[in-house]
């Protein structure tokens, strides 16, 4: 099985991206999704990050992600201390999924990561897909989004490479700054060169 990455930046459209992928029938593998799994109550993951941010889980036993938010995104080091907690899990649970999926006779998926090529994790794989946009469409849709103020935006972009950084990386890069059509038809492109 050939495992392709698939990454952006904040507010750059890759949960859309990997939706359509999913839509024309390719297997993802979501990072967002098992770095969920991997603080839910009783998990190991959620007693460390209590531990070292204190106040970050609420009185019903679950990460107060926004809280958690708050803390990390304006401080590297407590964005290196959190990753250093999950991000190991977060890769071994990837590898299992990636490897029951290969036992399935897939031919091709996609493993969906924010962090893709700050952790690395494009190395082993066969090539990597960006998605992309415009710096005003993603403030636009992080401020709409979230609820932010432009400097809060600003502040959520600057903490992460930047997309222009992130091309030198990228096989392919899917523009998501127009319609979702346009996005839909390079989403199509790709799959018929992965296969």
């Amino acid at each position: 099985m050939k495992l392709y990455g698939l990454t952006g930046s904040i507010a750059t459209g890759k949960s859309t991206v990997s939706n359509m992928f999913r839509d024309e029938g390719v297997p993802v593998i979501d990072a967002d999704l098992l770095a969920r799994e991997v603080v839910e109550p009783g998990q190991p993951a959620l007693a460390e990050i209590a531990a070292r941010f204190p106040g970050v889980v609420g009185p019903d036993g679950r990460l107060d992600r926004k809280r958690l938010g708050e803390r990390i995104f304006a401080d590297a080091g407590e964005r290196a201390a959190l990753g250093a907690i999950t991000h190991p899990r977060i890769k071994q649970l990837a590898l299992e999924r990636t490897m029951a999926l290969a036992q399935t006779g897939a031919p091709v998926a996609i493993y969906d990561a924010p962090l893709l090529i700050e952790n690395k994790l494009y190395e082993p794989m066969n090539g990597v897909i960006l998605v992309a946009c415009s710096e005003a469409v993603q403030l636009a849709r992080l401020m709409a989004r979230d609820g932010l103020t432009e400097a809060q935006a600003r502040a959520r972009i600057a903490s992460q490479m930047s997309i222009d950084a992130k091309r030198a990386f990228a096989t392919w890069v899917i523009d998501n700054g127009g319609p979702l059509d346009a996005t839909r038809a390079q989403v199509k492109q790709v799959i018929a060169q992965l296969r």
